[in-house]
């Protein structure tokens, strides 16, 4: 069984897409013990490790009867249907918290449960659009750039989904009741700009993409090409950083002049792109290792391992010939149940039990 800040907490996961799992797999990895449950028949997803799954077909009675059983003994269900099909599974959050008043609900949706565009489909892309997330991904004269699917399912969605649990279990630590939690991604994504809203009502955030410190405007935060088609990121944002990032690339006094200046970023910009364009990628990575310059290579996914401050924290688990695992340093190993010894744990009846764990 694994061990962690969370040991002890129960949580049924509906299985799902994105945001539900990678919420789980993060409260899992955190020590709470997961029991999956999919349809008969549905194909495994993504981000399921550390977990028990089972195969229930919710809309037969004894089934029912018998996931029942289990979510009375949970502390957490996660769930990621649309709004309404919950309960039309006959799973509906206030009955089964009549049943279990410590539980916690977490419904994990991309709209949310109210709202005209609750009972719509969507995807990462759809919920950080109409937040303005995606507005600020753009360089100028350029279309917004989708950041794969990680500032929606997963810094929206799933981190905001783990926040709530982690709040009601403290709550309920407190009261003793448990609650129903109205998780969506657009409300997580509308969070994640706060900064930027407080920005832009002082005068410090243009709307026109391209032209701000952060989005790509000022040269010294930007990723910029090496000798060798490779790629390095700049993010010399503070005076003494930016200082060692000029000595590192051989700036003139008359280039980082007026470097606050917008009107004297196109040059600047141009000076750093001609430094960087002179020596490749690992390069520029190994004159930059000792300094505060704030440049760094850019790694794909399968070079990532290999970098020497990744390597020591030891956050990614694996081998290039099986892949990576990210982890936590947490300091435990988390480590998966078979579905059977969860129930038992749990104390799960056994005719319960032999239903649930039946083949389909």
């Amino acid at each position: 069984m694994a061990e962690g800040p969370l040991s002890g907490i129960r949580v049924v996961e509906f299985m799902g897409l994105g945001p539900g799992p990678f919420g789980c797999l993060l409260l899992a990895d955190l020590g709470a013990e997961i029991l999956t449950v999919a349809r008969p028949g549905q194909q495994p997803r993504s981000m399921l490790r550390n977990r028990a799954v089972i195969e229930v077909d919710a809309k037969e009675p004894t089934a029912a009867e018998a996931l029942h059983a289990v979510i009375d003994r949970a502390d957490v269900v996660v769930e990621g249907f649309r709004p309404g099909v919950l309960e039309r599974m006959g799973f509906a959050p206030v009955a089964l918290r009549e049943r279990n008043r410590g539980l916690i609900v977490a419904r994990m949706t991309g709209w949310g449960q109210t709202g005209p565009y609750a009972a719509r489909a969507g995807h990462d892309i759809t919920y950080i659009a109409v937040t303005g997330a995606l507005h600020v991904s753009a360089r100028a004269g350029t279309a917004p750039v989708p950041p794969a699917n990680l500032l929606g399912d997963f810094g929206a969605g799933g981190m905001y989904l783990v926040t709530a649990v982690l709040a009601a279990l403290v709550e309920r630590a407190r009261t003793g009741e448990g609650q129903v939690l109205d998780v969506a991604i657009v409300d997580g994504a509308n969070y994640l700009t706060s900064m930027l809203h407080e920005y832009r009502a002082h005068g410090r955030w243009s709307d026109e993409p391209g032209t701000n410190r952060l989005d790509t405007g000022a040269p010294y935060y930007d990723v910029y090409r090496t000798a060798d088609g490779g790629y390095v990121a700049v993010g010399a944002l503070e005076d003494k950083f930016f200082e060692e990032l000029a000595d590192l690339l051989g700036l003139s006094g008359a280039d980082r002049q007026d470097r606050q200046d917008p009107r004297s970023w196109p040059r600047l910009r141009s000076r750093i792109a001609d430094a960087i364009g002179s020596r490749t990628r690992d390069e520029w990575a190994d004159l930059a290792a000792a300094t505060d310059a704030c440049l760094a290579p850019v790694l794909s996914l399968a070079e990532a391992a290999g970098n020497p401050h990744v390597a020591a924290r030891g956050i990614l688990h694996g081998d290039p010939e099986h892949g990576w695992e990210p982890r936590l340093p947490l300091g435990h190993a988390p480590a998966g149940a078979e579905a059977g010894q969860v129930l038992r744990r749990w104390g799960v009846a056994g005719d319960h039990r032999d239903r649930l764990l039946a083949a389909y």
